[in-house]
């Protein structure tokens, strides 16, 4: 399943950005800001940006760290990680401060209490074993440390599941079919079904550990963030 996952967004890549800009009717820029927020980092910072796909919540963790703090952008998607690398490079003024890594997150190459803080932006939803990727970030962690995990949901609303289902049906996939990636994304609706919802998600993050946990539920719940805190 996880070189399904992986040759789905090896495959995504060149049309990444602009599917996600569809799939979230141009929001994700927003959310991803509130999950870098949340996730609470500061200038010298260590952090940890899992499944970064082509970079946006790892640049903004660059900035708010600064020159003296450093990101590590995490993806098993070669072909994702070197869009990443391209758009920090040239102009912007931090990506010396920026390390992408290609890893799986049910098996991080980091030592244990090693991050300051760290962020999970639509990744959750895609691992094999949630309980597993979330011990991990636990692990990597330092104490007291915050994450942020941003995913699309199921809303609990039975009308605006619909709408969730008509729009992926009618919208994202003709526009990702014009794009030809339309066997692609046929994965995210069964996703959305697997994927738990809030309750289960800070359950999880209890039982691997996690001091603190609370889900934010945002979109009118089609949309979430999972903070925890070691």
């Amino acid at each position: 399943m996880t070189h399904e996952i992986r040759a789905i967004f090896d495959r995504i890549a060149p049309v990444y950005d602009q599917l996600n800009d569809w799939l979230s009717l141009g929001q994700h820029r927003i959310w991803k800001e509130m999950a870098i927020k949340w996730s609470h980092p500061q200038p010298g910072d260590t952090f940890l940006d899992l499944c970064c796909g082509s970079g946006d919540i790892t640049l903004g963790l660059a900035r708010r760290v600064g020159a003296t703090g450093h990101v590590y952008g995490v993806d098993f998607s070669a072909n994702l990680l070197k869009m990443a690398q391209e758009r920090s490079q040239g102009n912007y003024p931090y990506q010396s401060t920026i390390t992408w890594v290609e890893a799986d997150v049910l098996n991080l190459p980091f030592d244990s209490n090693q991050f300051d803080g760290a962020t999970m932006g639509y990744g959750l939803r895609n691992v094999k074993d949630i309980p597993r990727s979330l011990q991990e970030l636990y692990r990597v962690l330092k104490p007291s440390a915050k994450a942020a995990i941003l995913d699309f949901h199921r809303p609990e609303n039975q009308q605006l599941r619909s709408f969730q289902q008509w729009y992926l049906d009618n919208v994202v996939v003709p526009i990702a079919t014009q794009l030809g990636v339309k066997e692609e994304y046929a994965y995210i609706s069964p996703s959305l079904d697997r994927f738990p919802g809030g309750k289960e998600q800070v359950e999880l993050a209890y039982e691997v550990g996690f001091a603190s946990a609370t889900h934010y539920p945002i979109a009118n719940g089609m949309m979430g963030v999972l903070v925890v805190s070691k």
